[in-house]
């Protein structure tokens, strides 16, 4: 079936014909008609199966035909998620696919100005995409009006329990209309996601892809065993052989982040990085450069996994295996997304062995090994830009930090 045979808008339709959406994926073929209908729905899809559109097609639709009267201030979608770079990222989704429509769409998000989202808010919104802190914020002020909310939308519903915020949930279902559509979407499922969704969701049609492979089909991902002080060169290697492709390395900490950028500036290869600490307009620009493809490797931290949607990411490099076996399944899904193929790539250092195997267990599955041959590492070392030709840059950067250190003593 296609886009253009569904009961929806002409002009929707056009948008998602300019868009290249002629048929919908899986997740979507089977929310679509369900939401439509205004029913509840569960779904849990692996990341990467096109999850937003499969929510926002059908609700542009349904607010977009179903006037409200100009009057009526209150928000008419609410779509709560995790992090800012994932409000923004479905925001974008939103708009897109109602290009031209008479409807307000607003992102809210802590570490902006709020003025102007107060100004929007008095004006009436249809469709409000917002994490919960700036959310509650917002509404203890008195600027936000649930009080007709038509539909709740929970994105990413396992990271949002997984960061605290089920208290902000059940409070948002306190100042809803008793007669209200919840949808809830999430990459995985256990007994704690269950027992939310059930408390929120009225008899909801559950919707579930992939259960036995929570990795996208469309993602190959293999390890390979790296000592921990020769993944920099590792990297190095992999970056020079695939100069043109879009990169996203992911490492445990902030702090490694910066480490790791910094080894890869030493050997003349720009990078990005993304992490916590960035202010929300640096995180912005550094998207904005990641996506156009001006700077064309990402090193970031897993508050970023579920928030970095951009096409034609090639390569995932775990850098460092993530603390929580889920998180795996969230970084390599930035690849391989909708028709595409990806890759993704685990460095595992023997220390971190533990580690891969819960990541195993999660999945059900061994991941297949990159086999390296003794010759091929001592190769990757001996090779290396910064072992042969950077120790001055190394020394100048020790110099560096003493008269630093100097200045600091006076």
């Amino acid at each position: 079936m296609k886009f253009s045979q569904y009961h929806i808008s002409d002009r929707i339709k056009k948008n998602l014909h300019e868009l290249g959406f002629l048929k919908p994926t899986d997740i979507q073929y089977k929310s679509i008609p369900s939401i439509m209908k205004g029913e509840d729905v569960l779904a849990i899809a692996q990341t990467g199966t096109g999850k937003t559109a499969a929510f926002a097609i059908p609700i542009i639709d349904k607010l977009y035909t179903k006037r409200r009267h100009r009057d009526n201030k209150s928000v008419r979608c609410l779509v709560m998620v995790p992090t800012r770079e994932l409000a923004v990222q479905i925001s974008e989704v939103f708009s897109k696919i109602a290009k031209s429509l008479p409807l307000n769409i607003l992102t809210t998000f802590g570490g902006a100005d709020q003025t102007i989202q107060i100004e929007a808010l008095k004006k009436g919104v249809d469709i409000l995409i917002s994490t919960p802190g700036r959310m509650f914020d917002l509404r203890a002020q008195g600027y936000l009006d649930m009080s007709e909310t038509e539909v709740l939308i929970l994105d990413e519903a396992d990271h949002m329990l997984a960061l605290g915020f089920i208290k902000d949930i059940e409070d948002v279902i306190k100042h809803l209309p008793r007669k209200h559509q919840t949808l809830f979407f999430s990459a995985t499922i256990d007994e704690k996601i269950k027992d939310l969704a059930y408390s929120i969701v009225k008899n909801p049609i559950r919707i579930q892809l992939s259960p036995k492979d929570p990795v996208s089909k469309n993602v190959d991902h293999q390890v390979a065993y790296i000592e921990m002080d020769d993944k920099r060169f590792f990297l190095e290697r992999m970056i020079r052989e695939k100069i043109e492709s879009k990169i996203l390395v992911f490492v445990r900490t902030k702090v490694r982040a910066e480490r790791v950028a910094k080894a890869m500036e030493r050997v003349d290869i720009k990078t990005l990085t993304m992490h916590g600490d960035k202010h929300q307009e640096d995180r912005l620009e550094v998207m904005e450069l990641f996506r156009k493809g001006d700077i064309k490797v990402l090193i970031a931290t897993d508050i970023s996994a579920r928030g970095i949607d951009i096409p034609g990411i090639h390569y995932v490099i775990n850098y460092d295996l993530p603390d929580v076996p889920e998180n795996y399944v969230h970084r390599v899904g930035r690849t391989g997304r909708g028709a595409e193929r990806g890759h993704a790539l685990t460095f595992c250092a023997p220390e971190e062995k533990p580690v891969l195997e819960m990541i195993q267990g999660f999945l059900g599955k061994e991941i297949k090994q990159m086999e390296i041959d003794k010759s091929d590492y001592r190769m990757t070392l001996a090779l290396t830009e910064e072992v042969n030709t950077n120790w001055q840059k190394l020394l100048d950067e020790a110099a560096e930090m003493k008269q630093k250190k100097r200045k600091k003593k006076r």
